[in-house]
């Protein structure tokens, strides 16, 4: 029997070893590439041609729906399912309208995690019944009121309020996502007016709060 190839892009040996020992389990699953962020994760995908990419979003090196972006450019028909301890109902979209096809919480049982598997290898969508509840009710356009305000930043400026709430500098953010940092400048402006904060002390307060909540 040919196995389907899973490569695993985690930067935590522990987490990545787990979902391994979960995989390998399976008789007709082999996990075949493992990457620790998004600089090797690229060069994995070229080398190995996996049929899943299992990805976090919080990665060391880089953000894991960028990477997902990419990996859509270079394979539109690539499989790939974030496994992260993100706010799904916060990133379940935006990770979907990346490329993505699933999306499952760290803390989820086993034998939720390899359903989503078999289901996205399949080349079907999965997602938390809660998950799917919102975006068709969104659809309906109800709860419009009771969305988190978060929801209202963009991919780039919740890349900017998480490293905020590293701890880093605007040099530091700018450097980190190679733009100026004028353009960082103007992404904190955005955070601020939509997450209604007036202070620089007041969004660093809020980043470290919101980061400390996602993991």
């Amino acid at each position: 029997m040919d196995k389907r190839k899973v490569m695993i892009v985690d930067d935590h040996p522990l987490v990545r070893e787990g979902i391994k020992g979960l995989i390998e389990r399976e008789p007709d699953l082999v996990v075949s590439a493992e990457a620790t962020g998004a600089s090797d994760a690229f060069v994995e995908l070229q080398r190995d041609k996996p049929d899943l990419v299992i990805v976090d979003l919080a990665l060391a090196d880089g953000d894991g729906l960028e990477l997902i972006e990419r990996f859509r450019r270079y394979d539109p028909e690539l499989k790939m399912i974030v496994v992260t301890m993100r706010d799904e109902r916060l990133f379940g979209e935006r990770v979907m309208w990346a490329g993505a096809l699933g999306y499952v919480s760290k803390q989820a049982a086993p034998d939720i995690l390899i359903d989503a598997l078999r289901k996205t290898l399949r080349g079907e969508p999965f997602l938390s019944a809660e998950m799917v509840e919102q975006i068709f009710g969104r659809a309906r356009g109800e709860g419009a009121a009771n969305h988190s305000m978060f929801e209202r930043l963009t991919n780039r400026e919740l890349q900017v309020l998480r490293l905020i709430g590293q701890g880093l500098s605007t040099v530091g953010i700018a450097d980190e996502l190679h733009l100026s940092p004028k353009t960082i400048e103007t992404h904190r402006a955005k955070i601020k007016r939509k997450l209604g904060v007036n202070s620089a002390a007041d969004l660093v307060r809020q980043a470290v709060q919101w980061e400390l909540s996602q993991l």
